[in-house]
């Protein structure tokens, strides 16, 4: 649990546009005993109310640089500022900045929503007049309103999620970093989860700092980092980051394949597979091309698909290798090697 204190009498206010970046790393690095680099070099720049999305698989250094980022784990080289906080020398200054929402939960199932987020509020020493309006303010942003008084074991696994994220706003923060936030969750929760951290970003200007396996979430986001082996290979916005790959999926079936291939050949200068399932090609703007190829085809087209490329497609192209939904049973929570 981070704890920090706030001078009594001091009201919770929203973050603020203007001032440093909420985040900004500087050659960072983390070596574990044992020679173990977890992070090699990690450069990095969010601007205040950002989503900014932190792709990779398991042991690619996302938790590890979270933990940095929070304090939890110290930089083996380099320097971190959270809203202009030194996490070295100014620790506590940073932990009043951020929110974290964990991989693992960390309710108390025991306790009522209202109850948990007090406890919260406590921690962070918010003036205790200011925390009934704080409280519903934050249960309403994630849905929670009519829970407030409910038991946190009679929720969904949704729900906690939610509940984890309006505690980690209780204290107004900066930056709210949620590592793997939708793990475990079925596809209804982790749409609407999306749909509430959406809600959150315009209401409290903050800035969500997100880990993911998941690439239609970081679809979502303003700008993406792709981490692997420790480093940052790619940066940018998602329609940044897919106009590297350049060129759409063409999928044909038609009366002849092969035939269909060697006009794509002669016809179009076009290269092609031809496969079990119809004939595959590469080429800039598909949905303008396809008119064109029908018609210029001596062969019947049955059916065309066209797919644009996508953050896998992305992700295969920097790293060599697709990325892999997380696996539950073997998430890592920050401190050690991740």
């Amino acid at each position: 649990m981070l704890r920090t204190r706030r001078s009594p009498g001091r009201a919770v206010a929203p973050p603020s546009a203007d001032g440093p970046p909420a985040i900004h790393a500087d050659g960072v690095r983390k070596t574990y005993p044992g020679g173990v680099e977890a992070v090699r070099g990690l450069d990095l720049t969010v601007g205040q109310g950002e989503m900014f999305g932190f792709l990779g698989p398991n042991g690619c250094g996302k938790t590890t640089t979270i933990a940095m980022m929070c304090t939890l784990a110290r930089p083996t080289a380099g320097r971190i500022a959270i809203a202009g906080h030194d996490t070295r020398t100014a620790p506590g200054l940073v932990r009043r900045h951020i929110g974290l929402v964990f991989q693992e939960s960390t309710l108390d199932h025991d306790l009522t929503a209202d109850e948990n987020l007090r406890f919260h509020a406590d921690l962070y020493a918010l003036p205790r007049a200011a925390v009934p309006a704080r409280v519903d303010a934050v249960l309403g942003l994630v849905g929670l309103g009519d829970r407030r008084h409910h038991y946190v074991r009679t929720f969904s696994g949704g729900m906690r999620r939610r509940l984890e994220i309006a505690r980690g706003l209780m204290h107004g923060p900066r930056v709210l970093f949620l590592d793997e936030p939708t793990l475990g969750l079925d596809p209804q929760a982790r749409a609407d989860l999306w749909r509430h951290l959406g809600e959150v970003r315009r209401a409290e200007s903050t800035t969500l700092f997100v880990t993911t396996h998941y690439l239609d979430e970081a679809e979502q986001c303003d700008r993406i980092a792709i981490i692997d082996h420790g480093r940052i290979v790619a940066r940018g916005t998602p329609a940044e980051l897919k106009s590297v790959i350049g060129t759409d999926r063409i999928d044909l079936r038609t009366g002849d394949d092969p035939a269909a291939a060697r006009g794509l050949r002669d016809r179009f200068g076009l290269t092609s597979t031809v496969g079990d399932h119809g004939v595959t090609v590469r080429a800039a703007d598909g949905a303008r091309l396809v008119p064109r190829l029908c018609a210029g085809l001596d062969v019947p087209v049955f059916s065309v698909t066209v797919t644009r490329p996508t953050l896998d497609d992305v992700f295969l192209h920097h790293t060599g290798h697709r990325i892999r939904p997380a696996d539950p049973a073997s998430t890592t929570t920050p401190g050690g090697p991740a």
